[in-house]
């Protein structure tokens, strides 16, 4: 194979009404900016396999999103209505993580352009998030006996709550989420590191903060580590309340690349959130993260 492959899955649309706030067309926004770049393999990524999901999640809640059978104040938290759509855009976007994570495993590091649905606890979906992409690599690859320990570097502005609460009792998985304080989820869970950032919180501090924080994760030894890259954190997102720049925010990336480089371990990169108004501002974002590993990965 012949370096990079990204999965995508953005020809999955999920129906939604006029005004809905996720911005779906980011995806293929992303994925257009990369293809003119002219270096980059795109593969669609193929539906994960419902067995694969149950070992990261509550068989009976994966069973109701698939048969629709779902409670409805779960739909409600999580903030997409059920269809057939939504269905397979999920299983697609978990798919594309799973075929990262094969790739990372055998060439170093792999990238899905969606995922990071990292608000998925085990038993429900919340916040935009069906089932946890995360959590359902950590379990797949253990079960196939290819990985002991985990990290999950999570960067998005809001905390990775989902994964923490399925791995908080667990020995072996890390989670890092570096996340805003007075923003969604409003009740938080307790990662293993958490670093909870002020309103207004610019590059040189956010920067200096992950610095500091990186060697702790490469400190528990893991076998893989994962990225959730969500761009949030910018100065222009309608719902991060941070204020980093474009050139902070690849800084960030560069760092987490390099540090991850340095030590070894395969990698897996997934999207996160980013609701940048104007929205082109979010896919560049996004984009600017797999221009730095083509770079720092790749050496291209």
């Amino acid at each position: 194979m012949s370096w990079p492959r990204l999965y995508y899955c953005d020809h999955y649309a999920i129906p939604l009404p006029d005004g809905h706030k996720f911005p779906m067309r980011k995806y293929a926004m992303v994925r257009d900016l990369l293809a003119a770049d002219g270096v980059y393999r795109f593969e669609q990524a193929a539906f994960a396999d419902p067995a694969v999901i149950r070992l990261a999640h509550d068989p009976r809640y994966v069973n109701g999103i698939l048969d629709g059978s779902v409670d409805r104040a779960i739909i409600r938290r999580i903030g997409f209505p059920w269809s057939e759509g939504l269905v397979r855009r999920t299983l697609a976007s978990v798919g594309g993580s799973l075929a990262a994570a094969s790739d990372a495993m055998e060439y170093g590091w792999g990238g899905n352009l969606a995922g990071g649905t990292h608000h998925a606890f085990y038993g429900e979906g919340s916040g935009f998030c069906v089932f946890n992409d995360i959590a359902v690599i950590i379990q797949w690859l253990r079960a196939e006996g290819r990985v002991r320990r985990v990290a999950v570097v999570d960067l998005d502005v809001h905390q990775g709550d989902g994964t923490a609460q399925i791995f908080e009792n667990d020995g072996d998985v890390l989670t890092f989420s570096m996340h805003g304080k007075n923003n969604f989820p409003f009740r938080k869970q307790r990662s293993n590191l958490d670093i909870e950032l002020a309103n207004g919180t610019g590059d040189e501090e956010y920067l200096d903060l992950l610095s500091h924080a990186l060697p702790r994760v490469f400190h528990f030894s893991p076998d893989l580590v994962i990225y959730q890259s969500g761009v949030d954190a910018l100065e222009t997102d309608t719902l991060g309340k941070l204020a980093l720049t474009m050139a902070g925010l690849t800084q960030r990336d560069r760092m987490v690349l390099t540090a991850v480089r340095e030590y070894g371990a395969p990698l897996v990169i997934t999207l996160g959130g980013g609701y940048s108004v104007p929205l082109e501002a979010t896919a560049e974002a996004h984009a600017n993260t797999f221009r730095a590993a083509l770079e720092i990965l790749c050496g291209g």
